[in-house]
């Protein structure tokens, strides 16, 4: 949050058993092999169904079943499908609230000078392959109050920037440097694009400074969590060592160690909170800055589902040995349909993608959100278009600082 934020294949290797230990066999207090080291003043109508005992129990031995068919699903997605025209796609809040004095255009966020504050406004756009492929009804708003409700949750890890939440898609919080590091934190071995299984198969066994065992297959659980640091190259992310990151100045020693520390502690806390509300946080990634004071701050979103990798918990040892994907809850369906039917990295235009699957995804955000947090997703009743409340909101906001 500061003002130049970055913003069922079965594996082919014989399975092994992994070595898990009770009571919660998905985190580890180990942090890495060898590596280097809302004030709302809206009303409101809830989308959530009382809790019964069933749902209770649920919470314990969560799965899949709530998540493809429940009566709370259809009532969600009413709201959804009648919200699909409506997405907040685009906002201008420099055009409409006095003392913002420029705008800075993300893939999902956009950012607003607020002289000694940043207005960050979550939007919906949903980005993957580096580019934007559709809008997702309530995705903003989920994503921006998970990360409120860890930012809360993790004060006594590290403190944040966060100043306050005028508005569901909105975070006021204070100007900082940030660090051009992503410190991306995993706890298993995942098997997308993007994963460490991808360069793991391909013979790599020193990964951005962690030494690696040679016999890890697909989705296995670490024997520890580690640390996988990246940095910005143009349009996409480049894993670096520790070593490189301080060769190539982006940080101090001193602040790198701490900054490493801090967001492997994040993320312990993160997989047991998670465990306790029937999930794996598989891994994630981090944003630090360092503020006024000299103290780093945790910036930018939290264990969202964008920046995080979620699998229900009591299925996956089953799943694991009998060569399955784990469940999960992200994405991934999504980008697999972009790549069925264009080419997402090259292709000027990008088909629409379809109803059915922004309806989808957006239901899965939502319910990862209550999931997580155990609150309600509430969608504001107000005939006023959400620009003018938004603006109206921040206005109010910022003249109270």
């Amino acid at each position: 949050m500061a003002e130049c934020m970055r913003t069922l294949n079965p594996p082919k290797t014989p399975l092994k058993t992994s070595n898990f230990t009770k009571p919660n066999p998905f985190f580890s207090s180990t942090s890495s092999f060898e590596a280097k080291p809302i004030f709302k003043r809206h009303p409101k109508i809830s989308v959530s169904v009382k809790c019964t005992q069933n749902q209770q129990l649920q919470q314990k031995n969560l799965s899949l079943d709530a998540l493809f068919n429940s009566s709370h699903k259809e009532e969600v997605l009413a709201y959804i499908k009648g919200s699909l025209s409506s997405c907040l796609s685009e906002t201008n809040l420099h055009l409409t609230v006095p003392g913002l004095k420029s705008k800075t255009r993300g893939k999902v966020r956009d950012i607003y000078d607020g002289g000694d504050y940043l207005v960050l406004v979550t939007t919906d756009r949903q980005s993957a392959f580096d580019r934007i492929l559709a809008s997702i009804p309530f995705k903003g708003q989920v994503l921006n109050e998970t990360s409120l409700w860890w930012f809360d949750k993790t004060q006594h890890i590290v403190p944040n920037a966060v100043v306050s939440s005028p508005d569901q898609n909105v975070t006021i919080a204070k100007k900082c440097s940030v660090f051009p590091v992503e410190f991306v934190v995993r706890g298993f071995v995942t098997s997308t694009d993007t994963s460490l299984w991808t360069v793991y198969k391909k013979g790599v066994r020193n990964y951005c400074g962690n030494a690696l065992p040679d016999d890890l297959v697909k989705n296995q659980k670490l024997p520890a969590n580690i640390l996988t640091p990246t940095t910005k190259a143009e349009d996409h992310d480049v894993p670096v060592t520790p070593d490189e990151v301080i060769k190539l100045g982006l940080m101090t020693q001193a602040d790198y160690e701490e900054a490493s520390r801090k967001a492997l502690n994040l993320f312990e806390y993160g997989q047991r909170v998670a465990f306790e509300h029937g999930l794996i946080l598989v891994d994630t990634k981090y944003e630090f800055g360092k503020g006024s004071d000299g103290s780093i701050l945790l910036v930018d979103e939290v264990h969202t589902p964008d920046s995080s990798r979620y699998w229900i918990a009591h299925s996956y040892e089953d799943r694991f040995q009998s060569g399955l994907e784990p469940e999960n809850i992200d994405k991934e369906f999504l980008r697999l349909w972009f790549k069925d039917h264009c080419n997402p990295y090259e292709d000027q235009v990008l088909p629409d993608a379809p109803e059915e699957l922004v309806s989808e995804l957006s239901w899965r955000y939502i319910f990862l959100y209550e999931t997580i947090t155990r609150s309600k997703f509430e969608i504001p009743v107000t005939e006023e278009p959400i620009h003018d409340r938004m603006s109206r909101n921040v206005a109010l906001a910022l003249s109270s600082l």
